[in-house]
């Protein structure tokens, strides 16, 4: 089927004037925008230019929500389980390069005491370690559909979902950065992407400083309040697990208000025990001993899951939250 082009010089011209000419697009323009550019109507030149400029400028707590709300309309939500504990996601996108890369664990552990965890991400990231690789060397298969993710939860098991299975239009734009050496504006989207039809706890995390101030200032709006609750804290290496060896901030968004939950920790010359090795087989079998008791619990970690099993269940209790099972 052939798409008619959307003519999307206009919105460059505003946005691709430099970090101090440019000017950021409305809500709207940047849901008509993004959903241009998610259907495949935006040519191949003008995609690069606006990914570039987006690059530059940086998003707008507008230009996010307009981008998020056409995101969000592009695939099927998911349906909210039943339950006493609301949804709880967790993206991952970057792996780990350094640290072993323990969002396996964060979201088995939050499993075990009975949050219905969708982690979702990508399936491999060069010179990185990612979740699903780990989760795979756990025995904990990828969920392709709603049934199966549900399935996961019934057993006790966090459900992992790929992007391309999820948002497959996403994915498209996600898939940019090979083709253009950088990360786009989809890469933020991913991050705070709400994919179920009723609210769910997102855990979020940022790298860059600026990030703490735009997504502080866009977990307050109505829109993005009315889809929920989110954790947001600096990443460790990208991912919104808790550093094994300091604790992060974390900033609790419920119901459009903000709340410093947990106060940075202090410099320690503590260090935590980890896997030896960082590759996903040494990674999980270290997880798995931790589950069964033969190793510790990183401090931090076991911090950051209790304060997300606090809030998913204030969160399951909010009207028009998850319904307990009949």
């Amino acid at each position: 089927m052939n798409l008619e082009h959307f003519p999307a010089a206009r919105f460059i011209k505003e946005i691709g004037r430099g970090v101090k000419g440019a000017r950021a697009m409305s809500r709207d323009d940047a849901h008509e925008l993004y959903a241009a550019m998610l259907d495949g109507r935006v040519s191949d030149l003008e995609m690069g230019a606006i990914v570039m400029a987006m690059r530059i400028k940086g998003e707008s707590p507008d230009e996010l929500e307009g981008f998020l709300s056409a995101a969000e309309a592009s695939f099927p939500l998911l349906p909210a389980p039943r339950g006493d504990l609301a949804p709880v996601l967790v993206p991952s996108y970057n792996g780990s390069r350094k640290l072993p890369n323990l969002t396996p664990l964060l979201a088995a552990l939050l499993a075990r005491r009975g949050a219905p965890v969708l982690v979702h991400g990508v399936t491999a990231d060069p010179g990185r370690v990612t979740t699903f690789e780990i989760m795979a060397a756990m025995g904990l298969d990828a969920s392709d559909d709603a049934a199966s993710v549900l399935e996961a939860w019934a057993e006790g098991r966090p459900a992992f979902m790929r992007i391309d299975v999820l948002a497959p239009k996403l994915a498209r734009l996600l898939a940019l950065r090979s083709v253009l050496g950088v990360r786009n504006s989809t890469h933020t989207l991913v991050k705070i992407l709400q994919p179920f039809d009723g609210p769910a706890l997102r855990l979020v995390s940022y790298t860059h400083p600026e990030y703490l101030e735009t997504l502080g200032e866009f977990f307050v709006r109505p829109y993005a309040a009315a889809r929920g609750d989110a954790f947001l804290m600096r990443g460790t290496e990208g991912e919104t697990v808790a550093n094994p060896n300091r604790g992060q901030q974390i900033d609790w968004f419920r119901q459009g208000a903000r709340t410093v939950l947990v106060e940075r920790d202090p410099p320690t010359d503590e260090v935590a025990r980890l896997p030896e090795g960082r590759d996903a087989a040494s990674t999980a079998a270290w997880i798995a001993r931790v589950l069964d008791g033969a190793e510790p619990v990183p401090s931090p970690i076991a911090q950051q899951v209790e304060q997300i099993v606090m809030a998913a269940q204030a969160l399951g209790t909010v009207p028009g939250g998850p319904s307990p099972d009949l």
